[in-house]
């Protein structure tokens, strides 16, 4: 199966700065198994939410499993886990954030569960997480630093219930929003 990852970082991990990690989780994920079919370039983008902590690393990264959603969603917690990630608040800082975006064009658990996440108010997102895999991401469309790279790996994804296209999203984000994430040269 066809799956895009998410990549953040706002802090070393035992890799090093966030884009040493980046590198360091992709060898991570092919010796985990899982074939990395593209990467898109990295953005330094605003902690969110705003003020939250330094900037981060994003970046999207297209693989190819033959593992279940499940499987690759607990994979990704394991990586995180070698890294050094210890979950204690919501979007907190991080020397890691390995999110499971879409998986082809799979929706979970079902189509009126995936939608109450999206139509969510913010301040019920800040304190409540889905407690069962939800795919495509629920917040995936209202996310420059998401679609942004992942516009770099898959542009014409289509999302499966909102209709668009990953370069549609990112099309009707506001422009302060995108100007934000900023292309990082790398050596």
């Amino acid at each position: 199966m066809r799956a895009f990852v998410a990549f953040g970082a706002n802090l070393p991990s035992r890799a090093g700065d966030p884009i040493a990690t980046f590198h360091a989780v992709i060898a991570e994920l092919e010796a985990s198994g899982v074939r990395v079919l593209a990467k898109s370039r990295l953005f330094q983008t605003p902690a969110f939410p705003e003020g939250s902590g330094p900037d981060y690393i994003n970046a999207c990264i297209e693989i190819e499993t033959d593992q279940s959603a499940q499987a690759v969603l607990d994979m990704l917690h394991d990586v995180e886990a070698r890294f050094g990630r210890v979950r204690k608040t919501r979007w907190a800082e991080r020397g890691v954030d390995l999110d499971l975006i879409a998986v082809g064009e799979r929706v979970l658990p079902d189509e009126a569960t995936l939608l109450r996440w999206i139509e969510m108010d913010i301040e019920t997102q800040m304190r409540d997480a889905p407690l069962t895999l939800t795919l495509p991401h629920p917040r995936l469309q209202d996310r420059a630093f998401v679609l942004i790279p992942f516009a770099d790996v898959a542009p014409d994804w289509r999302h499966p219930v909102l209709g668009l296209t990953v370069k549609e999203m990112c099309a009707v984000l506001p422009e302060s929003e995108k100007s934000a994430i900023i292309a990082v040269n790398q050596p």
